[in-house]
């Protein structure tokens, strides 16, 4: 039995894991990923000041050691590699490629300089090698950040935080340099509806009040709840994640600013419609919501008509991820996901999804390996009642194309040279590691001395 899973993340690593223990079977696991490197998230998602989330990867590389298991990176399916010929090959296609795209804020001014994604400041700071060269207005003031995530908080924490306190991780390099100079003095979080619909988890949020030099400032009136939510806070339909979210704002709404040199902002009921600028990113105008109770009992917002603008020079949205389509390989753009069934991609027997492509952005790094071992189950029942075509061609077969197409495709030997070498950097500067961000640094280090 041979399974070709594509994404080299936290789900494609679980569902490995749990194909190579599935017993009573004999399975063998090719993972392929875009990158040289593998972890996905991992490395280029979470923040460098969480390096205890980083050691998930631990875990990982006990799958890594299992018999049965091959990596290969630097191959991307869609465009060195074509699905049908990967399907091919295998008796199974599992795809776990994350959502690396973003959503939109659909208004007018988003494409001016100045407005970004989060997900490209995140991957930006964090070394990813399609980011390193993207510049941030860094030179204003005041920057907004619109959602009301972990991923918004962890970008508006980036900005605030003394570029000194993050010497000693793993950000890097070019980050490190640009944050040292910043002139950021306010971050504002945008959050469309109330404190007690925010999706924050209750640790990141009460990590703002650990940062050296930075106020966090909440209006009083805008963390007061209205009735509705006020009565669902009171009810079973609020979890105590939700209850001390509210608790957690409303002290910060308690607080008297302290003139620190940086201050993060919370708004509550508030949305983004326009951003400002002629040749860059001046302003954000937004509309002040109201929260009520729709046909269908769900608390939304809606505009009073009342704006504001906030002057910014920069803008991050972190409104959302989207996985990138897969030619061949069927999507559903409304939901920006893979089209499945949980976990079994629609009318293509045999191709399994699992992760964010299958679910969306939702859940910590934990969640996908109940999230892959759901997909994993039903590929299993489908391997024995027989569903599963044989290959037609071996894997042996495939790789050689690639390496004629030119291809250099990185094994896992190769991810550890790259992954010794950044680690022996960083251990001169007392890191964790100093990464190298560049495609052609990882090919050169993954070839080996002789390379």
């Amino acid at each position: 039995m041979r399974v070709a899973i594509v994404g080299a993340g936290p789900a494609g690593f679980y569902a490995a894991g749990q194909l190579l223990s599935a017993k009573g079977m004999s399975i063998e696991v090719d993972m392929f990923d875009r990158l040289a490197t593998p972890w996905g998230l991992v490395r280029h998602g979470v923040a460098p000041d969480h390096p205890k989330i980083k050691s998930v990867t631990r875990v990982y590389e006990l799958t890594a050691a299992r018999a049965g298991f091959r990596y290969h990176g630097n191959v991307e399916v869609g465009r060195d590699v074509s699905h049908a010929e990967l399907a091919g090959a295998y008796h199974a296609v599992l795809y776990a490629t994350g959502a690396a795209g973003d959503r939109k804020l659909a208004i007018p001014g988003e494409e001016l300089p100045g407005s970004h994604s989060a997900s490209e400041f995140v991957a930006w700071y964090n070394g990813h090698p399609d980011h390193a060269d993207h510049q941030f207005a860094l030179d204003t003031r005041r920057a907004v950040v619109v959602g009301s995530g972990n991923v918004a908080l962890d970008v508006a924490r980036m900005l605030a935080v003394d570029a000194g306190e993050l010497r000693c991780t793993d950000i890097a390099d070019h980050a490190i340099t640009a944050l040292a100079v910043s002139e950021i003095e306010e971050i504002v979080v945008l959050a469309r509806r109330g404190p007690a619909q925010a999706s924050f988890t209750n640790p990141e949020l009460r990590e703002l009040a650990e940062l050296a030099g930075v106020d966090v400032v909440v209006d009083p009136a805008e963390a007061t709840l209205d009735p509705a939510s006020a009565a669902m806070l009171e009810s079973r339909a609020a979890g105590p994640a939700t209850k001390n979210n509210v608790e957690t704002i409303q002290r910060y709404a308690s607080l008297r600013p302290a003139g620190k040199r940086r201050r993060i902002v919370l708004r509550f009921c508030i949305s983004p419609t326009e951003i400002v600028g002629d040749e860059r990113v001046e302003g954000l105008r937004a509309v002040t919501n109201e929260l009520v109770v729709d046909d269908r009992g769900r608390i939304v917002a809606r505009p009073t008509g009342e704006t504001e603008v906030i002057r910014a020079g920069l803008v991050l949205r972190a409104i959302g991820y989207r996985a990138w389509p897969i030619p061949g390989v069927p999507f559903d753009e409304s939901s920006g996901t893979i089209d499945n069934r949980d976990g079994r991609v629609t009318g293509q027997p045999g191709v399994y999804v699992a992760g964010w492509a299958k679910r969306g952005p939702s859940g910590v790094i934990g969640t996908n390996k109940k999230c892959a071992q759901q997909t994993v189950d039903l590929l299993l029942e489908d391997l024995t009642a027989g569903r599963l075509a044989m290959p037609s061609a071996l894997p042996t077969t495939l790789l050689g194309r690639l390496r004629a197409r030119g291809i250099q495709v990185v094994d896992y030997a190769g991810w550890e040279l790259i992954d010794a070498y950044e680690k022996r950097c960083g251990e001169r500067h007392a890191r964790p590691r100093v990464k190298l961000v560049r495609r052609s640094q990882h090919l050169f280090h993954a070839a080996g001395p002789a390379g």
